[in-house]
């Protein structure tokens, strides 16, 4: 089975406005932890419609350096944010202007970096949506300590299909069982409806498959501007090196929940969310739609 796409996707979608003021500040500073597994990068996603490209921010500012201070496990509150209606077409950003960012997670080939990063969320707070491929045993591994977490609303499940397969290559029936294999798999386990948002594997998704998605509730193809391009093996530096160029305001990331260097680099990400005064949010968190109005 292939990986995710590790570039960008298309600039952010702005059509709606979030109230600015109503954005909760900063986050704690947090654990680091390990794990382990293997996959590799590959296409750039493919997404449907016109798109306003956005500038690539350069000069950066790096992660704080030198030791990492004691982790804080104060729970954050849930972000008190005006919602907006889920938009059409392919969602890669979040709307407006403000200091919300949306960190997404797929796959979950490997049960210890889906264990490391549920007990991340546990332990700090964080905000979270997770797109889950069903066939991986780390979701059953992991459903114990996971519920409670979906329950809350901290940590919001999408569909990222059963297999991971290129949903253009293949046939309609077979699209559908896809989707629909996987939304009955995170209901029957997780107890919560993963409509409207699915990913895409590789980001790759048409005019057909959109239609397909849709006629399940599936109405969101989501994919994202900016990665932490772990879906293959990197180091902990490249990581934090991609956190530092994509954590930004209304962006939604991917990562993967394949390899254990990003579980070992947590306190440097969530310091990077902190010194940015970035808000981690869900989608539901943003946008309200017929599943979770």
């Amino acid at each position: 089975m292939r990986a995710h796409p590790d570039q960008t996707a298309p600039a952010p979608f702005t059509n709606a406005v979030l109230d600015r003021r109503t954005v909760l500040a900063s986050l704690g500073l947090s654990l680091a932890l390990a794990g382990c597994a293997a996959l590799a990068p590959d296409a750039p996603p493919v997404a449907t419609g016109a798109v306003v490209p956005a500038p690539t921010p350069t000069a950066l500012p790096r992660p704080l350096p030198g030791a990492i201070p004691p982790p804080v496990a104060v729970p954050l509150p849930t972000p008190a944010l005006v919602r907006v209606g889920v938009p059409s077409g392919t969602l890669s950003g979040l709307p407006g202007e403000g200091s919300l960012l949306a960190w997404t997670v797929d796959d979950g080939s490997s049960s210890d970096v889906v264990a490391r990063y549920a007990q991340f969320a546990a332990d700090t707070g964080i905000r979270l949506t997770f797109f889950v491929t069903g066939c991986y045993d780390a979701w059953t591994d992991n459903a114990e300590a996971l519920r409670p977490l979906v329950a809350s609303g901290q940590i919001q499940l999408g569909n990222h299909t059963w297999s991971h397969p290129d949903l253009s290559t293949l046939a309609d029936a077979e699209v559908t069982t896809e989707l629909s294999r996987n939304h009955d798999f995170i209901t029957d386990t997780f107890g919560v409806d993963a409509r409207p948002f699915f990913r895409p594997p590789y980001g790759v998704h048409d005019d057909r498959v959109d239609a397909l998605a849709a006629d399940l509730g599936y109405t969101v193809p989501t994919t994202w501007y900016g990665s932490l391009s772990d879906s293959g093996l990197i180091t902990d530096q490249q990581v934090v090196d991609f956190a530092t160029t994509w954590f930004l305001p209304q962006h939604i990331v991917i990562g993967h929940l394949n390899f254990d260097p990003v579980t070992r680099v947590f306190p440097q990400l969530l310091g990077l969310l902190h010194e940015r005064a970035l808000t981690a949010v869900t989608l539901n968190d943003v946008f309200t739609s017929a599943a979770h109005p």
